[in-house]
């Protein structure tokens, strides 16, 4: 049986991505791996230089286990994928490509939105780089919300949504489509008011990871 290890720096993103791979790849086998240091190690100076190694040795113990790939579930970590596949010799993707994708499929004027700074800048990068990819060059904008993480933190989801569906609502009105760059934002979706699309990285990425194994 084919495995897919996934690879975690937040547990409240592990039950949704079981969720889908359950629904999108039934016959293949998972396994979760998490750090969930990572994400406030990243904004520590004395602390950020450890983050390649730590992905490292967990995609070393996926491809251990039998993983035939990894799946890296957080955009502040997408751009170690390409070294870390390299390094360890298994494939290593990334969740939020495909929404890169249709984000620069649905037009010039991109919107990003975060709760943390150290997601901003990586998936504003991704969105750039895809986007030369195909020749394009769209305008990105990106947005911080400011008290979000802290809500969702400390146990209030609905204020975290609130939060960032007022942010979506207030971007979406000059953009031509609104990237989510943290899959957790996933549920302030629901309820907002807007004539653009809405991208977030789990069902697009795990579509994506369905259609490129090789399942026969």
């Amino acid at each position: 049986m084919t495995r897919i290890a996934f690879l975690h720096t937040g547990a409240v993103v592990i039950p949704p991505v079981m969720e889908l791979a359950g629904k999108l790849l039934p016959e293949v086998g998972t396994v979760n791996y998490l750090d969930d240091k990572i994400v406030a190690d990243l904004g520590d100076a004395e602390r950020a230089a450890s983050v390649g190694e730590r992905l490292e040795d967990l995609v070393r113990a996926a491809r251990t286990s039998g993983a035939d790939a990894v799946v890296l579930t957080c955009s502040s970590i997408s751009g170690y994928a390409a070294a870390l596949s390299e390094r360890v010799g298994i494939p290593v993707m990334r969740i939020d490509e495909a929404m890169a994708d249709e984000a620069v499929a649905a037009g010039q004027r991109i919107a990003v939105i975060a709760t943390l700074p150290t997601t901003l800048g990586p998936t504003s990068a991704l969105i750039a780089e895809r986007a030369a990819l195909v020749g394009a060059s769209p305008s990105i904008v990106s947005e911080v919300v400011d008290g979000a993480f802290a809500a969702v933190s400390g146990g209030d989801r609905p204020a975290h949504d609130a939060l960032v569906r007022a942010a979506i609502e207030r971007l979406a009105a000059d953009a031509d489509v609104v990237v989510l760059a943290q899959a957790s934002m996933a549920s302030a979706v629901v309820g907002a008011s807007t004539a653009v699309p809405v991208l977030t990285s789990l069902e697009p990425g795990i579509t994506r990871l369905r259609d490129s194994l090789d399942l026969d």
